[in-house]
C-alpha cells in the first residue's frame, strides 16, 4: 500500500463539543479510509505514480483521472484538516502569522471572509486560508476534494487554514447550518501548527 491512513493527533471526542465523536469516528474511520484506499487503487494501477509524495502527485492533478483527483485530494485534505485543528481553546495566532493576518486587516476580517467563503462554496467542497509565494494570506474555497496545491488550481497557494463544508463534517450537529459550524470551528483551530506551516511557506 502506498499511503496509510493517518491516525488522529488526538481522542475522537478531543474536539467536543464543536465536532462530536460521533462526527470524528466516521469521519475518519470511514470517509477519510475510503480516500485512503480508493487513492492507493489508483496509485496501484498506473506505474508513473508509485513510489510519489501526495503532494508530487497533487502537482500533476491535471494529468490525473478523475479517481486519482478527488482521492487524492480527499486524502491530503483530510490529513491537513486533523492537524490543523486541536482541542478547543488551545492557541491563538502569533509571531510571523499574526502580523501576516495583520497586514490582511486582522483576525476578524479573516474569520468573516472565510466564513463567507465556506458558507458560499456551493454543494461540497473546502474553504482556505493560503499564502501566496510571497507570504501575503488570501481567502478561497475549491469544489469537492480539490484544494490549492493541485496545478490547476484556479488560486494556487500554500494552504494555511482549511475547514470541510462536505455535510458529513458537520450535519450530525449542525444540521443544514453551515455557517453555524464555520463560526464554532474557530474554537478548535490549532494556530500552533497553522503558525508553523505560515513560517515554512513564508521562508
Amino acid at each position: 500500500m502506498a499511503f496509510e491512513l493517518p491516525p488522529l493527533p488526538y481522542a475522537y471526542d478531543a474536539l467536543e463539543p464543536v465536532i462530536s465523536k460521533e462526527t470524528m469516528t466516521f469521519h475518519h474511520d470511514k470517509h477519510h479510509a475510503a480516500y485512503t484506499n480508493k487513492l492507493n487503487e489508483g496509485v496501484a494501477a498506473d506505474p508513473k505514480l508509485e513510489g510519489k509524495s501526495i503532494e508530487e502527485i497533487l502537482g500533476m492533478i491535471s494529468q490525473q483521472p478523475p479517481l486519482i483527483r478527488n482521492n487524492g485530494g480527499g486524502y491530503w485534505n483530510h490529513d491537513f484538516f486533523w492537524k490543523i485543528m486541536g482541542p478547543k481553546g488551545s492557541t491563538q495566532p502569533s509571531g510571523k502569522l499574526k502580523e501576516a493576518i495583520d497586514a490582511y486587516g486582522g483576525l476578524d476580517k479573516l474569520k468573516e471572509d472565510f466564513n463567507t467563503k465556506g458558507a458560499g462554496q456551493f454543494g461540497s467542497g473546502w474553504a482556505w486560508v493560503i499564502a501566496d509565494k510571497d507570504g501575503a494570506l488570501k481567502v478561497t474555497s475549491t469544489p469537492n476534494q480539490d484544494n490549492p496545491l493541485m496545478d490547476d488550481a484556479k488560486e494556487p497557494g500554500t494552504p494555511i487554514l482549511g475547514n470541510d463544508v462536505w455535510e458529513h463534517a458537520y450535519y450530525l450537529t449542525y444540521m443544514n447550518d453551515r455557517p453555524g459550524y464555520l463560526k464554532a470551528w474557530w474554537d478548535v483551530v490549532n494556530w500552533d501548527e497553522a503558525g508553523r506551516r505560515y513560517e515554512q511557506a513564508a521562508g
